[in-house]
């Protein structure tokens, strides 16, 4: 007996009910006794790829995901790419504990822009449920983003007043106008086409049209000075010169570039992130960076390709080109997914040389920089509650170290209406 194997996993799922899957492309569901969804996956012969999950799995998450299999639900589709969308929908819908997952991928921010007002804002929200209004991201950090606003309002001067009808009809221009942030549509200042014209120049820039954006204010500096409108000139000169220099500062190649997005993933000691950096024109656009839950096992081809899949289901900009590490297990099925989505051709593949290889390598670079941070932080965090913890056993004078604490409280309105709570900490954290 080789005391290196792996233990063999035993499952509750008899081996006859696997067989009786469909050898078609589809998606798979795990459930335990209790009927919850373990673990969601998709594949292009549905019995092949769940008898997979059962030849002596060899990590521990998956022999473990193997011991809680009770049930096996199957979903035939058409294509692999038809799978890939209907994995994403179900594991956004269960949460399954065993899939990769992005971390809290509820709270990402975005940024939108309310095209139903006559005066449209631009803003920071959390939430995308308005079918008229325009958003970008998700993105990964609330304060580059807010910092990214600042930047296009000092350029594009929108309006940043609450409500559908700019100002509080105080029949004056409020602070922002005299700064120089506003052109005042609450006082008429400015006029309801101008005013778009500054909200389509911020949707060329989110987009990364930064050429179209460069030549249209040229043209239009130039068309106000023709026309002796030389306040409108200066205007526009000095948009044109806010674009040029924030361009020049984020430049990391040369035009040829083109438009893409590099996707990097690092994954040690089961954590893992992704960065993505956005090349829009040649000009390092953005840079997000995410953490991804159960990642234990997984190669990066595998985390990769679960990453790609659950951000640009939400991603309001898809580009022509995914720069990866290496080649994915699904990689056809996913551009055509993905092309579906953008509304044209996708490609995904790995760079050998120039630009793009030496973005994607500054992104994989940054993916391990990032997972070295947060495990720094994780030990300063530890330490602290173990540091916590031996200062309560010492207070207390306990025999041992609190590794579960519950607080209870009971409160009562004169006696009735007896309302109690509990709140538990353990290994120094709440739970």
């Amino acid at each position: 007996m080789n005391p290196c194997a792996y233990p063999r996993a035993v499952s509750i799922l008899p081996a006859d009910r696997r067989r009786e899957l469909p050898d078609e492309p589809g998606v798979y569901l795990f459930r335990d006794t209790r009927g919850r969804v373990l673990y969601v996956g998709k594949a292009k012969s549905i019995r092949k790829r769940v008898a997979s999950h059962f030849s002596n799995p060899s990590t521990r998450g998956g022999r473990d995901l193997v011991s809680l299999i009770d049930q096996v639900e199957a979903l035939v589709v058409h294509t692999e790419s038809e799978a890939l969308l209907a994995e994403q929908t179900f594991i956004k819908q269960y949460k399954p504990r065993f899939n990769i997952r992005l971390r809290d991928d509820k709270s990402y921010p975005y940024i939108a822009i309310s095209l139903d007002e006559e005066f449209p804002r631009v803003y920071f929200t959390r939430e995308r449920h308005r079918r008229e209004r325009v958003y970008f991201g998700p993105y990964s950090n609330a304060k580059r983003v807010r910092a990214t606003l600042e930047v296009l309002g000092k350029v594009f001067m929108f309006r940043t007043c609450e409500g559908p009808e700019p100002g509080r009809r105080s029949g004056s221009p409020c602070l922002d106008y005299y700064i120089k942030r506003c052109e005042a549509p609450c006082v008429g200042y400015v006029s309801r086409e101008h005013y778009r014209q500054g909200i389509d120049g911020v949707i060329g820039f989110l987009c990364g049209r930064y050429r179209e954006i460069e030549r249209r204010l040229e043209r239009d500096m130039r068309e106000a000075a023709d026309e002796q409108r030389f306040e409108d000139a200066a205007r526009e000169r000095n948009r044109l010169r806010a674009v040029r220099s924030l361009l020049e500062r984020q430049r990391v190649a040369n035009e040829a570039t083109g438009t893409l997005d590099a996707v990097a993933v690092a994954v040690m000691e089961g954590e893992a992130n992704a960065q993505i950096f956005q090349v829009r024109d040649g000009v390092l656009s953005d840079r997000q960076s995410f953490y991804l839950d159960n990642a234990a096992g997984g190669s990066l081809g595998e985390v990769a390709e679960a990453f790609i899949l659950q951000y640009y289901a939400s991603a309001m900009s898809i580009p022509p080109l995914l720069a990866v590490q290496e080649e994915l297990q699904a990689t056809d099925a996913l551009a055509k997914a993905l092309a579906r989505r953008r509304g044209g051709h996708v490609e995904i593949r790995v760079p050998e040389r120039g630009d793009k290889r030496r973005i994607l390598e500054l992104a994989e670079r940054n993916a391990r920089l990032a997972l070295d941070q947060e495990r720094l932080r994780s030990e300063r965090r530890r330490q602290q509650r173990v540091e916590a913890m031996d200062g309560l056993q010492r207070a207390l004078v306990l025999d041992a170290i609190p590794l579960r604490i519950e607080c209870f409280d009971i409160s009562t309105l004169m006696g009735t209406n007896t309302v109690a709570s509990m709140v538990v900490f353990e290994g120094g954290a709440p739970k």
